[in-house]
């Protein structure tokens, strides 16, 4: 792996929240330009919307046809990650740990929480495939494994940040970054956090957003 170190410092480091340039932007909008009677917290969550949750179609391990915005994103708070069946290192981990925050939430996940894995490579991932991956790694209601057609589901990571700014290694799904984003959409609340962290400090992260005015860690 020629940039491991690069991958290793940003998993560290997370990813920037989503939503503090699509705010800023917001603020800037004058009246005229904004629709009427739109708030600016109104204004700022559609802003992030557009740059960062655009309505593409995806299909679910059951073979349902959602919408990522609408369907998945719209007044829900919600965990993304990507990963891809063949990959040997990340991944494997990534997931297994997954594996583990989906435990800690509980029943949250599917009620308070939805946690949504996309493939890197939809089309070596067929629903067989993510349906059998589910299966492998125990996952419950309100975890969903999404496929969509390849240009569309580039279009879903680089929305949403997962990129590189070297378009060589970007192109390289083999370096992807293993970082979760999450978020509260209605709040506009949206960080990342290091999907190999420990499993029990991603579950409190997790619950922060679901739970952001009291800060309370449920998780056990």
């Amino acid at each position: 792996m020629q940039d491991v170190s690069r991958r290793k410092m940003l998993s560290i480091l997370g990813l920037a929240p989503l939503a503090i340039g699509a705010a800023e932007t917001a603020s800037a909008t004058s009246h005229s330009d904004a629709p009427a009677r739109m708030t600016l917290s109104e204004q700022a969550r559609r802003r992030i919307q557009e740059q960062h949750f655009p309505d593409i179609p995806l299909i679910t391990h059951e073979g349902k046809h959602v919408r990522f915005y609408n369907d998945l994103i719209k007044d829900k708070i919600v965990s993304l990650n990507f990963f891809f069946a063949k990959c040997g290192e990340i991944c494997p981990l990534v997931m297994a740990n997954l594996t583990k925050v989906q435990k800690l939430l509980g029943s949250q996940v599917g009620r308070d929480i939805f946690m949504y894995s996309f493939t890197l490579k939809p089309e070596e991932d067929t629903l067989e495939v993510l349906r059998h991956h589910r299966e492998m790694y125990r996952a419950g209601p309100g975890w969903t494994f999404l496929t969509a057609n390849p240009d569309d589901m580039e279009k879903v990571r680089k929305a949403i940040g997962f990129t590189y700014p070297e378009p060589a290694i970007d192109k390289d799904k083999t370096q992807h970054i293993g970082n979760i984003r999450y978020g509260n959409e209605p709040l506009m609340l949206w960080s990342a956090c290091p999907g190999m962290a420990h499993a029990k400090w991603i579950a409190e992260t997790l619950e922060w957003a679901i739970h952001p005015e009291t800060n309370r860690v449920q998780a056990s």
